[in-house]
């Protein structure tokens, strides 16, 4: 009796104590950091590149409440500073201030910056030489991952005349990167895993995000040529909430960036509003164009390119747009062999932006680079053929009046492989300020042959100028 007693009580115990378990309120499982969620996230080389998209960033903060954050991928260490005497890394310090200062003017508080080194070059391959391109590539898919932005916005992938920097094309290469992969579960996964024990400290819980579009900014010094191909806002509109211009706004935010603009940042502090008004007013001397335009890269929720940036960003992504678009890039094997192309950025570019359903963008309507006047141009020359056997090659190169062949005429044998990379070297004269004045693009034009067939064209337009990134 004692014993049936004494089981009796136990289950009833169990059952009370499975009771009280059910009467309890759910355990509660954290959801995502709301406050780094944002709708605009910004991807830019240096401090002081945010200014490519600070009046419409304005606009959105505050007559549209919308949330933005910036990510530096340098942090432009290897730039002058016009305003006291640090340099390098110790510039980097104050740049990085700077940066968080003007974002701060506008509202962004959240401001991170990524590994790469300020690389001074034209090269968008330099720069991910010299930046560990996987690593920063992974930092961020991660940062994507934890803002969950819907919209990107990123310096334009190619190569045109004007300051062209190289890590303004990488960045928006790496942009478009982490655009397409940070919704993919297979990529990176470690972010993805969740913590198994209390002290984990590698794994970070996050999940897959797919931003809906991709817009992007350029320093081509023809910027008509941009024209229709995105969305454009006035710079000049009045915030209804600031009562200032965006441009005075944006303005107001570029003043913390004193290393890089001394000068300006004093002259425009004495300036009256109606001086100012007049400087905007003049297309010689404006920061930003009037109107000024988003150049649309791609959307997976549809639309046309010159839509709203938001508009649309609240729909589920089209599964087809999630996709490569598997267009041919104009390299395929099916031409003849052997053929000579333009190498470098020009090359990856051409690979890149189909195999990144980017086929549309704008390039150059003919190759071209701005280099400083009396340096040495350098033409790549990517020569395609059969890796069964070497080939003789010669190159006809025809340079302007006054330049000169110093590498890459003549003839050449080719070891046995499938694609073959070398330089033609040119230098150019040294003209001076008034010949630059006056100074057009010329063309520079490299022909091949090999067994008495033609095996190619190539055609590149050069602008000197007085001061130039190297390429």
């Amino acid at each position: 009796m004692h014993a049936i007693l004494k089981a009796v009580l136990l289950v009833y115990a169990g059952l009370t104590t499975a009771g009280a378990l059910l009467a309890q309120a759910p355990q509660r499982v954290n959801p995502p950091d709301e406050r780094y969620k944002v709708d605009v996230l910004v991807v830019v080389a240096h401090p002081d590149d945010e200014a490519f998209f600070t009046p419409y960033l304005a606009r959105a903060i505050y007559d549209m409440h919308k949330r933005v954050a910036v990510i530096f991928s340098t942090h432009g260490g290897s730039g002058v500073n016009r305003f006291t005497r640090e340099r390098g890394p110790a510039m980097a310090n104050e740049r990085e201030i700077e940066a968080r200062d003007a974002c701060a003017k506008l509202n962004i508080s959240n401001v991170w910056f990524l590994d790469g080194k300020d690389t001074a070059s034209q090269n968008l391959l330099d720069s991910f030489s010299n930046w560990g391109h996987g690593a920063n590539l992974e930092r961020l898919v991660g940062l994507v991952r934890l803002t969950r932005p819907e919209v990107i916005f990123t310096h334009f992938p190619g190569v045109f005349i004007g300051e062209n920097h190289g890590d303004h094309q990488a960045t928006g290469v790496l942009a478009i990167e982490a655009f397409d992969l940070a919704g993919d579960p297979l990529i990176f996964p470690s972010q993805l895993a969740g913590d198994t024990k209390h002290y984990e400290t590698y794994l970070s819980n996050l999940q897959p995000w797919q931003a809906k579009k991709i817009y992007f900014g350029s320093d081509a010094e023809n910027s008509k040529q941009f024209d229709g191909r995105g969305p454009s806002y006035s710079v000049r509109e009045v915030s209804p909430s600031q009562q200032k211009p965006y441009w005075k706004l944006a303005i107001d935010s570029a003043m913390a960036h004193r290393t890089q603009f001394p000068d300006d940042i004093e002259r425009i502090s004495k300036m009256s509003d109606a001086e100012l008004e007049k400087m905007m007013n003049d297309p010689n001397s404006a920061w930003w164009s009037e109107p000024s335009t988003l150049i649309f890269g791609k959307s997976v929720v549809g639309g046309k390119p010159t839509d709203d940036v938001f508009a649309r960003v609240d729909e589920k992504p089209l599964k087809e747009a999630l996709f490569h678009s598997g267009a041919l890039n104009g390299r395929e094997m099916a031409q003849p062999l052997p053929r000579i192309e333009l190498g470098g950025p020009w090359q990856f570019y051409a690979e890149f932006n189909p195999e990144h359903g980017l086929n549309h963008l704008a390039i150059a309507k003919e190759s071209e680079i701005g280099i400083k006047t009396g340096t040495t141009l350098v033409i790549p020359i990517v020569v395609l053929h059969d890796p069964g056997k070497t080939l003789p090659i010669s190159f006809a190169v025809n340079v302007p009046e006054g330049w000169k062949l110093s590498h890459g005429g003549g003839q050449f044998v080719l070891p046995a492989e499938g694609s073959t990379s070398l330089p033609i070297l040119i230098e150019t004269p040294t003209l001076s300020m008034e010949q630059l004045k006056q100074a057009v693009a010329q063309e520079v034009t490299v022909r091949a042959e090999s067994a008495g067939q033609a095996a190619g064209e190539v055609k590149l337009r050069v602008l000197l100028r007085a001061n130039a990134l190297p390429e």
